[in-house]
This record gives C-alpha cells, sequence and structure tokens, in this order.
C-alpha cells in the first residue's frame, strides 16, 4: 500500500520554486572576489587538461583561506574550545532570515556601527527578533569594486562600517540568535578595529554563534519572512570556509 503523504515535500518543493524568489546572496569565487586584505586571492592551477589526457577530462587545482569571499566563520576560527565545521549537521544550515537596512546611514558615513538601539526600533517595526535566526547588517557594502571595500583614506586607515558591540550582545543574550552577517570584510567597523582590535566578531565567535562576511545581494531580501541556508562542506576541524548563502523570498 503506497503511503498517502509520500509526496507530499515534493509538492513543497515545487510551490517554493514556482511561487517563492530564489537569492543568492554570496559572490563567485575568483581570483577577483572580495575578500579581507590579510589573504591572498584564489589561486586555480590545471592538474589535467583535455590536451594532456587526450580529451578525455580536465581538472583544476584551487588553493584558497578558510575565510575567502562570502564565507562562514565557526567559533573555533577565534575560540579555542570553540565548535569546529564538522560538528555542525546539515539542519544548522537553515535559519529565519532578517535584514537590519542602514544603508542610507552608512552612505553618509562610512564608519557607521549598527547599535543596540538600532536594534530596538527594528523590533518596533517589524516585531522581536525570533530565536536561532540569522540577522544581517544591511549596509550595500557590496555593490562596491573589490578593490575599494578597505576604503582607505589619505594616510591608508580603512573606513568601513561594522557592528556595536552593545547591538551584538543583546541579540546574543536577550534574542539568542542563531548567526551574525554583513557584507564587510570584518565584524568590527575598521575604525573600531583598528583602535580596540577585534572585538565584535571575538565575542559572536565566543558565544558560539556563526559569523558570515562579505555577504551580497541583501537590498533584494525583505526585513522579515525570508529563509536564509548557510551552506559549507563537512570540513574536518574546519575554522572557516568559503558558503554559498541563499535565501528563500516571498514574492
Amino acid at each position: 500500500m503506497a503511503y498517502k503523504g509520500k509526496y507530499e515535500l515534493w509538492e513543497l518543493l515545487a510551490s517554493l520554486k514556482n511561487g517563492c524568489r530564489w537569492l543568492d546572496l554570496s559572490f563567485e569565487l575568483s581570483p577577483q572576489t572580495p575578500h579581507w586584505q590579510g589573504f591572498k586571492p584564489l589561486d586555480v592551477k590545471p592538474l589535467y587538461t583535455f590536451e594532456n589526457t587526450d580529451g578525455v577530462f580536465r581538472a583544476n587545482q584551487y588553493t584558497v583561506s578558510g575565510q575567502y569571499g562570502t564565507h562562514v566563520d565557526f567559533p573555533a576560527h577565534f575560540d579555542p574550545g570553540g565548535r569546529l565545521a564538522h560538528e555542525y549537521g546539515v539542519k544548522d544550515m537553515a535559519y529565519p532570515l532578517l535584514v537590519i537596512d542602514k544603508s542610507a546611514e552608512v552612505k553618509a558615513n562610512p564608519d557607521y556601527e549598527l547599535s543596540r538601539q538600532d536594534v530596538l526600533e527594528f523590533e518596533k517595526v517589524n516585531g522581536p527578533v525570533p530565536e536561532g535566526s540569522f540577522v544581517v547588517f544591511r549596509s550595500d557594502w557590496s555593490k562596491r569594486v573589490a578593490e575599494e571595500y578597505e576604503n582607505k583614506d589619505a594616510e591608508g586607515n580603512s573606513h568601513f562600517p561594522g557592528w556595536d558591540i552593545e547591538a551584538l550582545k543583546y541579540l546574543i543574550e536577550e534574542r539568542n540568535v542563531g548567526a551574525i552577517g554583513h557584507e564587510t570584510p570584518d565584524t568590527d567597523s575598521a575604525v573600531s578595529g583598528n583602535d580596540l582590535g577585534m572585538v565584535c566578531e571575538d565575542y559572536v565567535l565566543k558565544q558560539g554563534k556563526l559569523n558570515v562576511e562579505l555577504l551580497r545581494g541583501l537590498d533584494q531580501v525583505p526585513a522579515m519572512g525570508a529563509v536564509a541556508f548557510i551552506t559549507f562542506p563537512n570540513v574536518r576541524d574546519g575554522l572557516g570556509f568559503p558558503s554559498r548563502v541563499f535565501a528563500i523570498a516571498p514574492v
């Protein structure tokens, strides 16, 4: 006897594909991909070619840092006792997605830091941030070309936005979110990072949360209501890895 609900998941998938927007929130990987200035660009070397395999196949060797392009930082990146990539299951890749849009403020002030008050104002409009959600800071920084991400002044100092530590403490300690994300190469603003070090990123990871950097396309996602998938390989002892982040959003 056939199980009555056997194909319900297939029907759900079809309805999601036909009735929702599927949005890629990650950069393609190439030597030109935006990345933190401390890492080398992706290196691609042919191992096998159609020429040296008599037209049978080709394969490349890719050399890349774990925190390259759109990527996820695991707690062990900063915390010696934190979770590693292989300690996460596939259920840990799906989250309710919330987008706090401060792109106008960042346009006026590239050193802008998303504050606790910003989160409270977001909640006044949209309701409480749900537990276990993925909260991202939209700055539209990803609309810049890679060479302009550091936004250095005449003295060589970088200027880009970031989180304020009190906003993160509120989201993690009072709302118990699952992950934090942003479009910039660091959790901390460049100014705060230069003065104080990576205080915000250190806090997020030592609280056991995922930290996702160098997102893109956040202007296509609603403030509330979308679902995000933060995908990554099952890397033994992985500290960070490039991620294909995507969202399913209402039409």
